[in-house]
């Protein structure tokens, strides 16, 4: 794990040779919200190829890059464009631009992601608050010797989506007038969709929606100390839920229909939290 901490260093001191903006916000923006970037004042953006060491995101619709700026008053580096467990990195590659964000100073972290629904009374094109995650389909981003420069041994997991952050989120719902759902997500690796038959065990679970992101990055920003939040946006039904086949151009299509919302919703977060 030496490695790991030294190529985070490394990637620190490639983002200060080009920017020592310090963000006080971090977002990972999830498909429909890529882009959310052009809402914010830019001071500086950084390819995700400049930085050395760096993994790449490559996923279509992901551009790949640090944005660096303002939403009103409040300094926010944004992601555009994750790294993915399924695209064969190690996960902590996966986790490392998360990690790297709070490293850069940002103290609160706002993942936002697309979602199947498991939950029965959810719809496509519904937002999900993320109450609690499952990261049971996926390793952990701790496993190994601790990096102790980022957080101890054995991070207390009772609390991972601040409860502060989530009456935030619903008071700037309510104002907007979205309807907002809450509930769990379970993170699986991907890049398949689902069985039905894993989705009934999901939904046995205890989850309410199922994706290939976020929980892992949610894991590992904890473990730093970051103040955390998540919303789904609920792109399609998971497998067996209905009859229909599912697809990334669906996925797409559906966050591509409610991403004024989203954006809006977005925003009015890191003004207020």
């Amino acid at each position: 794990m030496d490695n790991v901490y030294e190529k985070l260093m490394t990637c620190l001191a490639s983002v200060r040779q080009k920017t020592d903006f310090v963000p006080e916000v971090a977002l990972i923006l999830g498909s429909g919200l890529g882009n959310y970037a052009e809402h914010i004042k830019t001071e500086c953006m950084i390819e995700y190829t400049e930085i050395e060491g760096f993994p790449v995101s490559t996923v279509a619709g992901h551009k790949g890059r640090y944005v660096f700026g303002y939403i009103g008053d409040v300094p926010v580096v944004a992601m555009q464009g994750r790294v993915h467990y399924y695209e064969g990195y190690p996960m902590t590659d996966v986790v490392l631009p998360t990690r790297l964000m709070g490293l850069m100073g940002a103290k609160k972290l706002i993942l936002t992601n697309a979602a199947g629904g498991v939950n029965l009374s959810y719809k496509a094109g519904d937002f999900m608050l993320i109450t609690d995650h499952i990261t049971t389909g996926v390793p952990s981003p701790l496993i190994g010797q601790n990096i102790e420069e980022l957080g101890v041994r054995f991070p207390d997991m009772s609390e991972v989506y601040s409860l502060r952050m989530k009456s935030v989120i619903k008071e700037q719902a309510d104002k907007l007038g979205i309807k907002l759902q809450e509930g769990v997500y379970a993170q699986l690796t991907g890049p398949a969709y689902e069985t039905p038959a894993e989705i009934r065990m999901i939904r046995i679970w205890g989850a309410d929606a199922v994706g290939m992101s976020t929980a892992c990055e949610a894991l590992a920003a904890r473990h730093m100390g970051m103040e955390i939040c998540g919303i789904s946006c609920i792109t399609n039904m998971a497998a067996g839920v209905t009859n229909e086949k599912l697809s990334h151009k669906e996925v797409q299509e559906t966050a591509d229909r409610v991403a004024k919302d989203f954006e809006s919703l977005v925003t009015e977060i890191i003004k207020n939290i």
